[in-house]
């Protein structure tokens, strides 16, 4: 048998199936993302960028709370206040560029960026990571879907656990890769999450 020619066949049997499944998992996060933005948008008008006074430790305590909230419905499997875990993943995606934006920006005692320059950074922040989301997938061939949505959330927590300690040590890290890059984790699960319960995973 001829290895070289049976692998170079199996690679142009496989690698359009391979490029198809890419090409739908990048419209899907793309969707996920703009569906992330409309809510973002909604928000926006109703409260203003009242974010901007969030505090990092305040912020990583909300990101905990939605997180340990999905937790507690995976696990007891009965919301009381009828809503559901995926309402939450998006929560966690929102905070996640939230976060992103307010490393880079500080945080302010008032409201100090209106709606459309807010826009504006969410789009730059979630562009970033939408990117790095579709690079990552390539790297590691949509195994993604192969994982349950019970450990997207134990590995969002693992990761607010870790911005935790870094918080804790001021930044005084020997080999971390930062807070930002557990933040891009983060929002990346949460979207994995988002289209798993929405029944496109």
């Amino acid at each position: 048998m001829n290895f070289p020619l049976v692998f170079c066949s199996l690679i142009r049997t496989f690698a359009p199936v391979m490029a198809k499944d890419l090409t739908k998992t990048n419209a899907q996060f793309e969707q996920t993302i703009s569906e992330c933005r409309a809510l973002f948008s909604q928000k926006l008008h109703d409260y203003g960028a009242s974010w901007r006074i969030l505090r990092p430790a305040s912020l990583t305590d909300q990101l905990f709370i939605k997180a340990k909230r999905i937790r507690s419905l995976e696990i007891k499997k009965e919301s009381m206040v009828g809503e559901g875990i995926r309402p939450e993943f998006i929560a966690l995606i929102n905070y996640g560029i939230v976060g992103l934006i307010q490393l880079s920006q500080g945080f302010s005692d008032t409201v100090d960026i209106n709606p459309d320059e807010a826009m504006k950074l969410y789009d730059s922040y979630a562009k970033e990571a939408l990117e790095l989301m579709k690079r990552k997938n390539h790297d590691y061939d949509e195994a993604w879907r192969d994982m349950r949505v019970s450990s997207y959330t134990d590995f969002i927590l693992t990761k607010i656990e870790r911005i935790k300690e870094i918080e804790n040590l001021e930044g005084d890290t020997l080999v971390s890769e930062g807070i930002d890059s557990n933040y891009m984790d983060i929002i990346n699960y949460a979207v994995f999450g988002a289209i798993k319960l929405k029944g496109e995973g």
